[in-house]
C-alpha cells in the first residue's frame, strides 16, 4: 500500500521532508501540506505538485485522512499539532526537538502508545552511512568497549539561519528554554544513548531519563553584544560532560570555531573511531603492531588510504544519487514507513528519545537563559 503523507508547517525544512518522500516512489505520497500562512502551503504545492493545501489543520486531517503525519513547525507547537494528528489516526514523524521538555515527550510517547500508532523524530545523521558503519564496526567488535565519546558541532550565525534569528528578537528560537543550543543540541546526543549505556531493565520506557549519568553544563555567549535585547544574551558556546557508570561523553557546540564542522569521535578498547558528518567519512585508528620507529611513520598511510578509500565509496555513492544532503533523512524515512506497513518498532527506540528529552531538561536547568521578551 501507498501511505498517505501530510506535510504540517511550510518552512525552509518542509521541502527537504517533501523531495525525500517524492524519491521513495510508491512507498509514500504527499496528499497535503498546512501551513497558517495559506501563501506558504500554496506554494509549497506548486512548487512541488502536491493536490491539497490547506491553511487548517483539523480541516485537512478530517478532508484528507492521513496515513502519516510530518510536523515540521516550531517546537513549541510539537506536542499539539502531534497529539491532534494521533487522534485522527495518524502516525506522526516530529522533527527535533521533540517537544520543550521531558514531560511533554513523556506524555507524546504516551499519547501515541494508547492510540496504538507509531511516533518517531528527525535524528537524521543517525541514518547516514557513516554513523551505521560506526554501529557495524561496534556490532562486529572492533572498536570494543566504548570508554569515551566527543560530539563536536559547529555552527555558523553568519549562515541564513543565524542571520535570520540574530535579525528578530521575537524569532522562535529565543522562545525555546535552550534557546540556540535547544534547536541542535538533539544532533549531538542521539548518538550517545548506546555509547552511555541504560543501566535499567529493557522494556523500562519511562524510567528515571538521567539515571546513573553525571551531567555537567557550562554555557557562555562569546561573540560581542550588539543589539541591547535578549539576542544578545544568547548563549553561543556550549560544553557538557556526560559520566555514565563504564564510559563518558564529551558535548560541543561552537558558533566560532572554523572550518564549520561536525563530527563524532568514540575511544574504545580495542581501537578508535572519528566519523566526519560534514564529509562522511569515517576512519579507524588502532595500535600499530611495528617497532617504534615505522609505528609511528605507518599511520599517517594508513589514514590518508583510509579517506582514499572514503572518498571513492562517497564518489559511487554520488554515482547512484546517494549522496545528498538528506541521505540519513531518506533512511529515516523509509524505516519509519517500513515500520508501520510491517507493525514492527519504530526505528529510534522511545526510551532513546525520553533520555535526550531528560538530558536536555537537566542541560538548561544547569544553564539557564533569559526569556524572550513578550
Amino acid at each position: 500500500m501507498t501511505l498517505k503523507v501530510a506535510v504540517v508547517g511550510c518552512g525552509k525544512i518542509a521541502d527537504g521532508h517533501v523531495e525525500e518522500i517524492q524519491k521513495l516512489g510508491d512507498a509514500a505520497r504527499v496528499v497535503a501540506v498546512v501551513d497558517r500562512e495559506l501563501l506558504m502551503a500554496e506554494q509549497l504545492a506548486s512548487r512541488y505538485g502536491l493536490p491539497g493545501f490547506y491553511d487548517d489543520l483539523d480541516r485537512m486531517l478530517a478532508i484528507e485522512r492521513p496515513d502519516v503525519v510530518h510536523i515540521t513547525t516550531p517546537p513549541q507547537s510539537h506536542l499539539a499539532i502531534g497529539v491532534r494528528a494521533l487522534d485522527a489516526g495518524a502516525h506522526v514523524y516530529v522533527e527535533k526537538p521533540l517537544t520543550l521538555c521531558y514531560a511533554d515527550s513523556r506524555a507524546l510517547v504516551l499519547h501515541a502508545l494508547g492510540a496504538g500508532k507509531k511516533l518517531t523524530i528527525g535524528y537524521s545523521y543517525y541514518f547516514d552511512p557513516p554513523l551505521a558503519e560506526l554501529r557495524e564496526l561496534f556490532a562486529r567488535g572492533e572498536i570494543g568497549e566504548p570508554v569515551h565519546a566527543e560530539s563536536f558541532l559547529g555552527y555558523g550565525l553568519a549562515g541564513p539561519f543565524g542571520k535570520a534569528l540574530l535579525g528578530d528578537a521575537n524569532h522562535w528560537v529565543h522562545g525555546l528554554p535552550g534557546k540556540l543550543f535547544h534547536n541542535n543540541l538533539d544532533h549531538l546526543l542521539y548518538k550517545l544513548p548506546e555509547l552511555l549505556p541504560d543501566d535499567r531493565p529493557d522494556g523500562e520506557v519511562f524510567a528515571d531519563p538521567i539515571g546513573d549519568v553525571r551531567i555537567s553544563a557550562q554555557g557562555f555567549v562569546r561573540r560581542t553584544a550588539r543589539f541591547g535585547d535578549v539576542r544578545d544574551a544568547m548563549m553561543d558556546e556550549l560544553r557538557v560532560t556526560l559520566t555514565g557508570s563504564r564510559s563518558s561523553a564529551f558535548v560541543w557546540f561552537s558558533s566560532h570555531v572554523k572550518p564549520i564542522v561536525h563530527t563524532t569521535r568514540v575511544y574504545g578498547t580495542r581501537s578508535s573511531a572519528l566519523v566526519n558528518h560534514t564529509a562522511r567519512t569515517i576512519t579507524l585508528e588502532s595500535q600499530s603492531a611495528l617497532p617504534s620507529a615505522l609505528g609511528r611513520l605507518a599511520p599517517a598511510f594508513d589514514q590518508g588510504l583510509q579517506h582514499l578509500r572514503q572518498g571513492g565509496v562517497n564518489a559511487m555513492r554520488f554515482a547512484h544519487n546517494d549522496f545528498h544532503f538528506f541521505t540519513g533523512m531518506n533512511r529515516l524515512f523509509s524505516a519509519f514507513y517500513d515500520s508501520i506497513e510491517r507493525d514492527g518498532p519504530p526505528p529510534i527506540p522511545y526510551r532513546h528519545l525520553l533520555r535526550i528529552a531528560g538530558w536536555m531538561d537537566e542541560i538548561w536547568r544547569q544553564v539557564p537563559q533569559t526569556e524572550v521578551a513578550r
